[in-house]
């Protein structure tokens, strides 16, 4: 697959994780397609750039942690996205851990379906 194809999977990926977590909790409230479009693209962006960087600067906290701190980089990210998105809210560290938990099987499940669809063309 191209760049670009993948690029539109892994926003249309992140949006639908974003739009699963609002239905799933009250602490969760995104307003608007624009919400959707900008949070999922935000949050692209920092789990392909930011997240790498940090997780190899704290490398030892998460190992000490036992991977503990790697889910508080994913909220941090989770976070940023809400910060830059308009309508975007999140109440709560529980809605927090929800919402990445949601990102994480979303896109794990995406990974899966359009790895085999890639395979075969």
């Amino acid at each position: 697959m191209s760049f670009l194809i993948r690029l539109a999977i892994a926003l249309v990926l992140n949006a639908v994780a974003l739009w699963v977590a609002d239905l799933l909790w009250d602490g969760v409230t995104i307003e608007g397609a624009a919400a959707f479009i900008i949070g999922a693209a935000v949050l692209g962006v920092a789990n392909a750039v930011i997240r790498p960087i940090i997780a190899i600067l704290t490398l030892p906290l998460i190992l000490i942690t036992l991977g503990f701190f790697y889910l508080l980089i994913n909220i941090a990210m989770v976070w940023l996205a809400e910060l830059i998105a308009p309508d975007f809210t999140i109440d709560g560290f529980w809605s927090y851990v929800g919402t990445v938990v949601v990102v994480w099987v979303v896109n794990w499940v995406g990974d899966r379906v359009f790895a085999g669809v890639g395979a075969r063309g």
